[in-house]
């Protein structure tokens, strides 16, 4: 009987990851949680909620334009637009969650900011290119009050049209994660002048928000 039941258990398992989706998230610190594990970020716990195989492709100080290779004492490592080709091809799912770097580097350059335009386009094609069966989905940075952040996240949301990927727009005032409060971040991230990563209480508090999304945007019926 013991038998009998471990091979239809056996069978079961065996049968559930044949069926599973696969998740792909590619990103900055965003998706590499910082200094934090990666099983806090809401990401992870998305994926885990819809029994999902999940892949972090998530590299602290990553830009999806600029190479960071030898960007200072960092090694930071080469642009997405490069790197998104490490991806699991056969991936359901893709989400890229990345921008903050680059607005930092754009700032106020009008070239900067039309190399991360041009950058992001190469990203998005190739990832359509590399996973043809997968739903792209983009997160915007957060409401992040610097020089760089209001175009990079307006240019994420144009390109994003123009190839019909849904977003998760967060540069706005109405976000829930109130970046531009200073109380709110010594409660929701890493630290209290951090304004990139999210806590465990910062990310459960956002999941709700992305699985909301994800279900209305991203789900394959």
């Amino acid at each position: 009987m013991r038998r009998i039941l471990l091979s239809f258990f056996l069978l079961g398992t065996f049968i559930a990851s044949a069926f599973a989706q696969t998740i792909n998230v590619i990103g900055d610190s965003y998706v590499a949680n910082h200094r934090r594990p990666k099983e806090e970020a809401w990401h992870y716990k998305l994926a885990k909620d819809y029994g999902f195989t999940y892949n972090n492709y998530g590299r602290n100080g990553s830009c999806v334009a600029f190479d960071r290779t030898h960007d200072g004492k960092y090694n930071f490592g080469p642009a997405m637009w490069v790197r998104y080709t490490a991806m699991d091809p056969s991936a359901d799912y893709v989400l890229i969650i990345a921008g903050h770097n680059d607005a930092d580097k754009v700032k106020n350059s009008a070239d900067s900011l039309k190399m991360f335009a041009d950058s992001l386009e190469c990203l998005l094609t190739g990832i359509e290119k590399l996973c043809p069966n997968a739903k792209i989905g983009y997160v915007t940075p957060w409401y992040v009050d610097r020089p760089g952040f209001k175009s990079v996240c307006k240019t994420i949301k144009k390109i994003c049209k123009s190839h019909g990927i849904p977003v998760l727009y967060n540069y706005e005032k109405k976000c829930v994660i109130k970046v531009r409060d200073d109380e709110f971040r010594k409660t929701y991230f890493q630290g209290p002048k951090d304004t990139a990563h999210l806590n465990a209480q910062g990310h459960d508090l956002f999941l709700p928000v992305a699985k909301a999304w994800f279900e209305k945007k991203m789900l394959k019926k």
